[in-house]
């Protein structure tokens, strides 16, 4: 069976204050150390063997054909495999959307090997699952509107509430420049990662992992509309701005955007 590897970064390598949206500073407190630059941490590099049936759901040509296409910018055999998916779990991912992007592997593949797949839209509602009885919980590019109406500290402290007790916070999220004020940057759709990072752990969690998998050192975030500038959105007009055809395609040339892709685990001994 072919492996495949995965570079993922170990959270023990990681400290950094805990602040809420609102709190959260260029600088961090003096009483705790500042977050590392990512590219500074030491890399790990497990071996993964494949999972067939992952392999299959995404391959299916029932996902739509404009989903498939994106597969060689989202990865999606390579993420789901680092955050740990895995035959018969049960799976909760937050705001799927109406595209569905991750729906479309996760549901039937789900369903091919004895899972459970639950979409929640308004996660302080309710989660769909009993509490403590989620295995994973998946977040894809939420946290910036979360951050921006005050909806991170209730998600996640349901998130937690929700997952078993060694279960995966699995998050995947554009990626602003580190030590920017997430309050300046949110509007773009672009949060720091060290901020994703906070917020998690007071709610928490801890983080286990990150990798590089979905960066993209084409993306330097300044567009005029923000992330959705970029494909797949492609915004080229807004409020009297209109792109040239030579913006246009500089921009389509970036490709997604540079994106954090983080696993956090809920402790063994949480309740």
């Amino acid at each position: 069976m072919r492996s495949l590897v995965l570079a993922a970064v170990l959270a023990t390598a990681l400290a950094s204050p805990v602040l809420s949206s609102s709190a959260w500073a260029q600088t961090a407190p003096p009483q705790a150390p500042a977050l590392p630059h990512r590219q500074g941490l030491p890399m790990e590099m497990p071996k993964v063997e494949e999972d067939a049936a992952l392999q299959a759901a995404i391959a299916s040509t029932t996902r739509p054909e404009a989903d498939r296409a994106r597969d060689s910018q989202r990865h999606p055999f390579e993420t789901l495999t680092f955050w740990g998916l895995q035959p018969g779990l049960t799976v909760v991912e937050i705001e799927p959307g109406r595209a569905g992007w991750w729906r479309n592997i996760l549901e039937p593949y789900a369903s091919a090997t004895g899972g459970r797949y639950v979409a929640v839209g308004r996660p302080t509602e309710g989660m769909g699952v009993e509490d403590g009885t989620a295995d994973m919980v998946v977040v894809a590019r939420a946290f910036h509107n979360w951050s921006r109406d005050g909806r991170a500290e209730p998600y996640l402290a349901a998130f937690f509430k929700a997952l078993k007790p060694g279960g995966v916070l699995a998050v995947e999220q554009h990626r602003s420049v580190d030590g920017l004020n997430v309050a300046d940057v949110a509007s773009t759709g672009y949060v720091p990662e060290s901020y994703v990072i906070h917020a998690a752990r007071s709610a928490g969690f801890e983080l286990e992992a990150r990798s590089e998998l979905n960066a993209n050192a084409k993306d330097d975030r300044d567009h005029p509309f923000g992330v959705w500038t970029l494909v797949p959105t492609r915004t080229s007009q807004r409020d009297g701005r209109v792109l040239t055809a030579e913006e246009r395609a500089a921009f389509d040339a970036v490709g997604e955007s540079d994106r954090m892709t983080l696993r956090f685990r809920k402790p063994q001994a949480a309740n």
